[in-house]
């Protein structure tokens, strides 16, 4: 047996252990909001102590969200790696609609299930492991291990990790894989950008019987609605040749884990109006009305040009307008370097199939690396189940594999 086969052993010899740190994980709630993670980091304080020679050292911007920064040093001099995974969740929603306890960290037919499973203390565990592997055999690397574990994510991050990449420099690195959910045979070199906007529109009140005397603040918003979701969904996309190539070259394998429509959806502006509310009463012409939309931006579109054309929308509306809520660009490393082609390499060694490197639809911290400090960065996590939704899980044997292919990638980055 050859190192690499002995390693990738003492990874699936460790597998209960992963499982349990999972579960562990698992039970103690930390959604966003509030993004309470003290207890988070209690538990991986303890998980993580027993890695040798590992520094743990937590920190706060604002409670209560905590964070952990956790260094594994080899002795020499060398390249620094981070592993990064954010520990809040999405909230729980209605807990009725679970089939057990949405902190039960239960197991059933060889998945953890609860809130969090997936997306994404799943992931954690995944490269905890490896990294309690590579921490007993330092002789065959060089450099760090760094471990950026971040609340504050489903929030986009400003208290997790954009904080930690402010103020802490080992933090950084000089390359990320990040364990957020997608699929093992899909990587991602980049991600589409976002644009939250609250859109509000004013009228006159009136009687419902006296629609004359009245100016519905309802059907303004619903005219403009209906412009946004056609104007600006039909701006143009001029992408970087080598992203659409990437996308066009891995759909077959992406759309079979993200579904059919990928594809498509990768390469243009998508808005979702999520939320919408005005009025008082069905009898009375409404005075207010407001709604919120998520758009998502593909690379080869700047966020003024959505900007621009919402803006071009609004005038035409007296009583209308819109504030940005959240908003960032779409962002990539490039895929040619060096950590794209280890983890491709490793996947494909671990998984026994192709796997291609292409562009991500869904927002992750991946993106505050680049945008910041300009690391290149590397989704590889687990594929979710039930993500978002109740009885959300995650398979175990796909948790073996991922931490197998995180340790043989910091094994080779780090030589």
């Amino acid at each position: 047996m050859d190192i690499r086969e002995q390693l990738c052993k003492e990874v699936l010899d460790l597998s209960d252990e992963m499982v349990n740190d999972c579960i562990k994980m698992v039970q103690i709630p930390s959604e966003t909001p509030p993004s309470n993670t003290g207890n988070m980091v209690n538990c991986l304080k303890n998980i993580l102590a027993g890695i040798p020679g590992i520094d743990v050292q937590v920190f706060v911007q604002e409670e209560p969200v905590e964070n952990i920064v956790a260094v594994i040093k080899s002795g020499k001099p060398g390249k620094s790696l981070v592993f990064n995974g954010h520990i809040d969740t999405y909230p729980v929603g209605n807990q009725a609609s679970w089939s057990d306890s949405p902190w039960s960290g239960s197991l059933k037919n060889g998945f953890i299930y609860g809130r969090g499973s997936s997306d994404m203390k799943g992931g954690i565990a995944c490269f905890i492991t490896a990294a309690r592997v590579l921490a007993k055999h330092k002789d065959l690397w060089n450099g760090d291990i760094v471990l950026t574990l971040a609340g504050d994510e489903e929030a986009m991050g400003p208290r997790g990790t954009a904080f930690l990449l402010d103020t802490v420099p080992e933090a950084a690195g000089d390359a990320m894989i990040c364990a957020d959910v997608g699929a093992p045979d899909s990587l991602r070199f980049g991600q589409k950008g976002l644009l939250w906007i609250t859109v509000e529109a004013v009228g006159k009140p009136a009687h419902g019987a006296h629609l004359h005397k009245g100016e519905s603040a309802i059907n303004k918003l619903i005219d403009v609605i209906n412009r946004i979701n056609k104007e600006v969904s039909a701006i143009p996309v001029n992408a970087p040749a080598f992203v659409t190539e990437a996308i066009m070259k891995s759909s077959a394998i992406s759309e079979a884990g993200a579904g059919p429509g990928e594809t498509e959806i990768l390469q243009k502006v998508t808005v979702n109006f999520g939320t919408i509310s005005g009025g008082t009463s069905p009898n009375l012409v409404p005075e207010y009305a407001k709604a919120e939309a998520d758009i998502r931006i593909p690379a080869g579109v700047m966020i003024e040009q959505i900007k621009e054309a919402i803006g071009n929308i609004t005038k035409d509306y007296k009583g209308v307008s819109y504030k940005i809520d959240r908003a960032f660009e779409a962002n990539w490393s490039d895929p040619h370097d060096e950590i794209f082609a280890i983890v491709k390499k490793n996947s494909e060694e671990v998984l026994k199939k192709e796997v291609v490197v292409t562009f991500r639809i869904g927002a992750s911290d991946s993106r505050l690396y680049r945008l910041m400090k300009k690391v290149p960065s590397i989704n590889c996590g687990l594929t979710p189940y039930g993500l978002g939704g109740p009885d959300e899980h995650v398979s175990i044997e796909e948790m073996k594999k991922i931490a197998q292919i995180h340790m043989l990638s910091a094994l080779d980055f780090l030589k």
